[in-house]
């Protein structure tokens, strides 16, 4: 449940494999499967403890959430698995530089994809095609992701040592901001097509940015976008933020982006 809209969370979540993700061994899959059982089995008790106390047992859910994520980045860490968490508005075009980026780089790291979305399997498909290891996850009425999907996902994927895991996050620029779900760093990605005032309008998603691509820039000509104004309006909210102008169709600017996820992720 998120304590912003309260939606669906662990029990509205569905799993679909797309690739065949290998042998799980037992070590993995019992780890993270346990995890999602004991954090669904303390909410439960937290639902008995504190009935009708709504904002208490929020906190507690984001609490668990960051204790599932833990859970998640230290058996990520062992393997030497980098999960990043892509994040945007809907249409933005996450799934369309995850394609073009699967496409460039697989070849050299495996690259697995955990594929958010309320429903379809219509970005999971396209990401399978373009060479990733993908996992769907169908949150529903949910509007984003927690550690406790991913961590089921992760089992359900089961990603080799060493690779890189991209977890597509449900498009919405609110509540994914409040869930850590065990990444390495958090990629969020604009488009000039939504205005240059996104980072005023949703600081918290822009404020735990690693990195901010802004799609779209072949758009340029034709939009009413100041690039300065945003990237000085991301930058007050998180200084040094890197900032990257990219057109995923067209290919502009990708070296960047590429370069950025050589220093996040060795290898990729």
């Amino acid at each position: 449940m998120c304590e912003s809209c309260g939606c669906d969370g662990e029990d509205a979540a569905r799993l679909t494999t797309l690739t065949a993700p290998g042998h799980v061994h037992g070590d993995a899959a019992g780890h993270v499967h346990g995890h999602v059982h004991d954090l669904v089995h303390d909410l439960e008790d937290d639902l008995g403890e504190e009935e009708g106390h709504v904002v208490p047992l929020g906190r507690r859910v984001l609490a668990r959430n960051d204790e599932l994520a833990g859970r998640n980045r230290a058996w990520l860490a062992e393997r030497g698995i980098v999960a990043l968490n892509v994040m945007s508005s809907p249409g933005s075009g996450k799934t369309t530089l995850l394609e073009r980026t699967v496409a460039d780089l697989s070849r050299d790291r495996p690259i697995s994809v955990i594929e958010g979305d309320q429903e379809t399997l219509l970005d999971a498909r396209r990401l399978t095609a373009a060479g990733a290891r993908t996992v769907q996850v169908n949150t529903g009425a949910g509007c984003h992701l927690d550690a406790g999907m991913v961590a089921g996902a992760l089992a359900a994927l089961a990603p080799p040592d060493g690779s890189t895991v991209f977890v597509e996050n449900v498009g919405n620029l609110v509540c994914p901001a409040l869930f850590d779900l065990g990444e390495r760093a958090r990629v969020v990605l604009m488009s000039v097509t939504e205005g240059d005032d996104k980072p005023l309008k949703y600081p918290h998603m822009f404020r735990g940015a690693d990195v901010l691509l802004v799609n779209k820039t072949d758009l340029l000509p034709y939009v009413d976008f100041d690039m300065d104004a945003c990237r000085d309006a991301a930058r007050r909210l998180c200084p040094g933020l890197r900032v990257l102008p990219v057109s995923a169709t067209r290919g502009d600017g990708l070296d960047a982006w590429y370069d950025w996820l050589a220093e996040t992720a060795p290898g990729a």
